[in-house]
């Protein structure tokens, strides 16, 4: 099997999905791709993901699809944004053109979709098996093709593949409460800041209480979407209290010790509603598309911080929960059967799999796909522009010094310069 990922919680998605979806009680191999660009992990978020693999490199896009014209792997996972799926579709089809079989293509999406729904979802039309983590999200997805006339058989209802960990059983000691923080919601300096006093104000408020922020990434590391205000430089003026403390580290294991889960729209709440530990979406900043905290409508699991600081703690809507994938009754064992018998039977097909078929292609899409390629270096057949980047060895001292300048000047500018320059032109 092979997993190509952009970011590190693709990658996390990417490689646990890959596990998930292999044979029962079969040996794999799990080679890695990690997609050059602005949000490939370090080597400290890769080991924070904690995910083996029997190999992992660095590639571009370019490089990728000459690997995948000469390798030959039974599975293919595409752990990437929309765009990068649309692409990697369209070269794969080009790279395989010429061979009598080629490996079963898997996309999806790493946690709750709550935008770009349409969009996302045509953008991954053409793998072989797009995974939806939900029976909502399943009926959704197959909606969506069905109503564009695209074909709908590929869409396969699974479950989050880093689910697990042990069921809640009662109060810690000390009681816990963890905020679950969000690069990119809210966005805003004065909404992140007002979360921040809130959560200190809790920690002041009940002392006997421990109260964690568990950020996704270090200052200078990107992680699916950029983070433009980080906590950590937030909360250095503001002298919390010895019991409010910052965590880093796999989710799985904050929860272990968690007693209440706080976000704003994280898929950290559906791993900490599939373990029944009680989860609050804040409802402080409003019920809005732009927070994501809309899709949990109806889950019982809306609340302020007002409400916490009284001591509130929800109960979550069995139904709700049950249409999420989250799999708190027990279910999650057999949660990816059926992609895994999709699999056996695509890849038992007499003759090979047919050439991949997205729905966008330069007479579907001319306006669009072109771009949406270009971006990846590569022409409206899906063959590599002139000049496009492709290493076949790893990169040298000095080339490795230049990207990493390259890098940090990229988050520099993200962090520091655009705020301010948004912040001048509403003067």
């Amino acid at each position: 099997m092979a997993v190509l990922a952009d970011s590190d919680t693709r990658w996390k998605w990417g490689a646990l999905t890959a596990n998930r979806i292999a044979p029962e009680n079969s040996d794999i191999r799990l080679d890695g791709y990690l997609l050059r660009g602005r949000a490939t992990p370090t080597a400290r978020q890769l080991q924070e993901v904690g995910v083996h693999a029997d190999s992992l490199r660095e590639v571009t896009a370019v490089e990728f699809l000459r690997t995948m014209a000469q390798e030959s792997y039974d599975v293919l996972v595409l752990a990437l944004v929309g765009g990068g799926v649309q692409a990697m579709l369209h070269g794969l089809k080009r790279v395989w053109e010429e061979r009598p079989e080629r490996p079963v293509v898997v996309t999806g999406y790493v946690g709750v979709v709550y935008e770009k729904l349409a969009d996302g979802l045509l953008l991954r039309h053409g793998a072989d098996l797009v995974l939806a983590n939900s029976r909502q999200d399943a009926e959704r997805f197959r909606a969506v093709y069905e109503g564009v006339g695209a074909d709908s058989s590929s869409v396969t209802e699974v479950a989050l593949p880093f689910l697990g960990g042990e069921p809640y059983t009662g109060a810690h000691d000390p009681y816990t409460v963890v905020f679950a923080a969000q690069p990119s919601v809210p966005d805003s300096r004065k909404d992140r800041t007002y979360l921040l006093n809130r959560l200190i104000q809790h920690a002041r408020k009940h002392p006997e209480r421990e109260v964690l922020l568990k950020l996704r990434s270090k200052p200078g590391e990107h992680t699916t979407h950029i983070e433009e205000l980080p906590y950590q430089k937030l909360v250095q003026p503001l002298d919390p209290p010895a019991n409010f403390k910052l965590v880093y580290g796999n989710m799985g294991e904050v929860l272990d010790r968690t007693d209440l889960l706080v976000t704003i729209s994280s898929t950290a709440a559906l791993e900490s509603l599939h373990r029944r530990i009680p989860t609050v979406v804040l409802s402080d900043l409003g019920v809005r598309e732009v927070l994501g905290n809309h899709h949990f409508v109806g889950s019982g699991c809306l609340a302020s911080w007002d409400q916490l600081d009284e001591g509130h703690s929800p109960t979550a809507d069995e139904e709700w929960v049950s249409r999420q994938g989250v799999c708190a009754d027990g279910s999650y064992a057999t949660a990816f059967d059926a992609a895994r018998q999709r699999i056996a039977k695509l890849l038992d097909r007499p003759g090979g799999l047919p050439a991949l078929t997205p729905y966008y292609t330069p007479a579907t899409a001319p306006g669009y796909l072109p771009g949406i390629l270009a971006r990846h270096h590569l022409g409206p057949d899906g063959s590599p522009l002139p000049g496009a980047p492709a290493h076949d060895k790893e990169p040298g001292p000095v080339r490795q010094i230049v990207r990493r300048a390259a890098r940090g000047a990229y988050r520099h500018g993200v962090q520091r310069v655009a705020p301010v320059i948004r912040r001048m032109g509403e003067l």
